[in-house]
C-alpha cells in the first residue's frame, strides 16, 4: 500500500508532521504537495493530485482547514471513497463499513497527536465483512451518476 499526501496552506503543517511519523512507522509515502507553506495556493490542486494517484489498494490522506473542499473534490472520482475525519471513531467507521481509501483531515480543529493517531488508524483498520456493509459497498460501486 502506498500512502499519498496531500495538503493546502491550512494543512500544510499538519501533513508534514504526518509525513515524517508514518515513514517512521515504516509506510510507503508519497507527498503530491504543497512542498511549501504558501497562503495563495488552492485545495483542488493537492486533492486532485492525490485522488487521481490512487489505484487498487493506496489510500490517501488530505489536509485543509474544514475538510469539506478538498473531501467534495476527491469524492467526483468514482474510485474515490473519502470521508472527513473528525474524530477517532468516525475514522474507523468510514474505514470497516465504507472502505474510505480517502482520509480528509480539518486541521483548523484537530492537533498534531490527533492527526498522526487518525492516519495511523485510517491505515491499519480493516473493512467489515459483514453483509450489510459488503452489500451496500456494492451498491455504491455500482452507483452511476
Amino acid at each position: 500500500m502506498t500512502v499519498y499526501l496531500g495538503a493546502d496552506h491550512r494543512g500544510f503543517k499538519l501533513k508534514e508532521s504526518v509525513k515524517k511519523f508514518l515513514k517512521l512507522e515504516g509506510y510507503t509515502v508519497v507527498d503530491l504537495g504543497a512542498e511549501a507553506l504558501d497562503p495563495e495556493d488552492d485545495y483542488v490542486d493537492y486533492a486532485q493530485k492525490v485522488a487521481e494517484s490512487i489505484k487498487a489498494d493506496d489510500r490517501g490522506i488530505i489536509f485543509c482547514g474544514s475538510g469539506h473542499g478538498m473531501d467534495i473534490v476527491a469524492n467526483r472520482y468514482p474510485h474515490i471513497r473519502s470521508i472527513i475525519g473528525f474524530n477517532f471513531d468516525v475514522v474507523v467507521q468510514g474505514r470497516e463499513h465504507e472502505d474510505a481509501n480517502v482520509l480528509c483531515l480539518p486541521t483548523d480543529w484537530l492537533d498534531e497527536e490527533e492527526v498522526k493517531d487518525m492516519g495511523k488508524t485510517f491505515l491499519d483498520t480493516g473493512t467489515s465483512h459483514d453483509s450489510n456493509h459488503l452489500r451496500r459497498r456494492e451498491k455504491l460501486s455500482a452507483l452511476k451518476v
